[in-house]
């Protein structure tokens, strides 16, 4: 099982036992719920797609791939290394069950031997997200740092996971972002489609037979 460093130990209980508000008890909860994350995809995808076409979707599908990348390559990693969650392991952690906060007592011995907290799939996930978005939307580059970065904070404090689980979980999310873009980058050459969704109007996808671009 993969040991936790003082220093990863000490910003864990920095950020789950000493920075708490009761604002923060109900906003960073929303940014570990993935319901909530697909929800806003949905919604972007169908604003985008009056505004642009139908053709966005394409993106959209490209954002769903590359998260959906991120979590199989962090299940993987997961089940070798078998970290016990902080909620299960640490002294006086807070965590939720079922939407209440509890905290575990001062004397808790943990009872777990394994488990699946290193890497961090949200972390993984919203990463890969925001890389390949920044890649594909450079006009909205500025603010998607703040997602993954809101979402490893969350998982801190909701006692899911160590600092360092989040920095791998970002780490491995952004490599496989930039492997998509690179993908995409490859095909859309290939097949003649529009490499960037700003590049042009809709359609964003092969034109009709016999016209070219």
């Amino acid at each position: 099982m993969l040991p936790t460093p003082a220093l990863d130990l000490d910003l864990l209980l920095l950020l789950n036992q000493e920075w708490r508000l009761a604002a923060l008890d109900f906003l960073l909860p929303l940014f570990s719920s993935r319901a909530a994350l697909f929800v806003i995809l949905a919604g972007l995808i169908v604003w985008r797609s009056m505004r642009r076409g139908k053709g966005q979707v394409l993106y959209f599908l490209l954002l769903v791939l590359a998260m959906g990348a991120a979590d199989l390559s962090c299940n993987a990693v997961k089940h070798g290394v078998g970290r016990v969650r902080p909620e299960h392991s640490v002294a006086g952690a807070y965590y939720q069950d079922s939407g209440v906060w509890l905290r575990r007592p001062a004397d808790f011995q943990p009872v777990k031997e394994q488990g699946t907290s290193f890497p961090s799939a949200h972390a993984a996930n919203t990463a890969a997200l925001a890389v390949l978005a920044m890649m594909l939307w450079p006009r909205v580059r500025k603010g998607l740092w703040a997602l993954p970065v809101l979402v490893g904070w969350s998982r801190l404090y909701l006692g899911k996971h160590f600092p360092s689980d989040v920095l791998a979980g970002w780490l491995l999310g952004a490599a496989i972002g930039y492997a998509c873009w690179l993908l995409w980058r490859c095909l859309a050459g290939r097949f003649g489609l529009t490499l960037l969704p700003e590049e042009s109007d809709a359609p964003y996808l092969l034109p009709p037979p016999g016209q070219c671009r």
